[in-house]
């Protein structure tokens, strides 16, 4: 019998310091969303693409540098 309350004590307090220890860490991080980015469309093709990766040339976006170079003489 005695055996059997020192087993619950010790369980209770594991479990108590895990809740512990737990709570230090704080809480768990959360993912954080993607930034939305403006797309631009391709005058070439059409394709869209963002505005960071586009080529801008002569007031016009275009996918690449081909596409540019095909597109204006």
């Amino acid at each position: 019998m005695r055996f059997l309350i020192l087993l619950v004590g010790i369980v209770i307090i594991y479990l108590l310091l895990k809740k512990y220890f737990r709570n230090l860490q704080g809480p768990a991080p959360t993912a954080k969303p993607p930034i939305a980015e403006n797309m631009v469309r391709c005058a070439h093709c059409g394709v869209n693409v963002p505005q960071t990766e586009a080529i801008f040339s002569r007031g016009e976006y275009f996918c690449g540098d081909e596409h540019r170079q095909l597109h204006q003489p």
